[in-house]
């Protein structure tokens, strides 16, 4: 960290105040904006000077995280049990995304490593301290409520994103995309979403998202429960195993990789036509027991 700033018009150069002047320049014009330059030219500094606090750009941006994630708020360890606690926390994780959007941008490396971001696991991790759940089941838990809450904050954020492009307001842009999906969805190829664009689903003011979070959480008390009456731990299977190495890059699996994405697409296509057929069908048989 630089020293306390000097005498003089100009504030001497901080790790503070390179950080705090990029995440201004990411929460006003995204974090593709940022760069060494632009901080430098919003703090008045050269861009050479940048690098005697922070090394690389990469180093920058995990520094912005951390300091827009900040430390998760007490009320998540005031909270009255685990639900409670895991729901505040959920909350103030989306909160997050809607004030810094362009976190979402960053990609993801790897467990947490940073003191605010590993703050938020912890009080998570507290939450579920008195339950009966293994340690490896209380870390499945919270990355079930972390991840449900980054994928809510990306929809959020697009929403409010698409608000200021076209200057619509969020129902503006509930109603649009009902009139799109009404407009492209037909029956024929697509029944089942169709019923439910029928029904009103884009238009409804029920929030997905917390119906989401709310049966997730209500599966994990019902698991609780179960272990609370004396059950064992549910051991768990791994669905989805990588390739071994080498085997991504061969050209036959990649071949073969292909047959199949385009069998799929013929599937699809052959069961697109016979709901096609069978609609057609429906309707002939409809006007001869009305010409019957």
């Amino acid at each position: 960290m630089a020293a306390d700033p000097q005498r003089g018009p100009k504030r001497e150069m901080s790790l503070e105040r390179i950080v705090d002047a990029a995440v201004q320049i990411a929460d006003a014009d995204g974090l593709g904006a940022v760069s060494m330059a632009a901080v430098a030219a919003r703090l008045g500094y050269t861009t050479m000077s940048l690098y005697r606090y922070v090394s690389a750009k990469e180093d920058l941006i995990q520094l912005m995280q951390e300091e827009a994630t900040g430390l998760p708020p007490e009320s998540v360890r005031e909270a009255d049990g685990w639900r409670a606690g895991l729901v505040t926390a959920y909350r103030a994780s989306v909160q997050v995304y809607l004030e810094h959007p362009w976190i979402l941008d960053i990609p993801i490396t790897g467990s947490p490593v940073t003191p605010n971001s590993a703050a938020f696991m912890d009080v998570m991790l507290d939450a579920l301290a008195d339950t009966p759940l293994t340690e490896d089941e209380r870390l499945a838990a919270v990355l079930q409520v972390t991840g449900q809450a980054r994928w809510y904050g990306t929809i959020l954020a697009a929403y409010s994103r698409q608000a200021r492009e076209r200057g619509m307001s969020p129902e503006e842009i509930s109603a649009y995309e009902d009139q799109l999906f009404a407009s492209l969805i037909t029956a024929e190829e697509y029944p089942a979403l169709r019923r439910a664009v029928d029904a009103g689903v884009f238009r409804s003011e029920a929030d997905p998202f917390r119906f989401g979070l709310d049966r997730t959480l209500d599966g994990i008390a019902a698991y609780i429960a179960e272990r609370e009456s004396g059950a064992a731990p549910v051991p768990s299977a791994t669905w989805l195993e990588p390739a071994p190495a080498g085997v991504a890059d061969d050209k036959r699996y990649r071949e073969a990789r292909k047959a199949v994405r385009e069998a799929e697409k013929a599937l699809r296509a052959a069961r697109r036509l016979e709901r096609q057929a069978l609609t057609e069908a429906r309707q002939r048989a409809a006007r001869a027991r009305r010409d019957a």
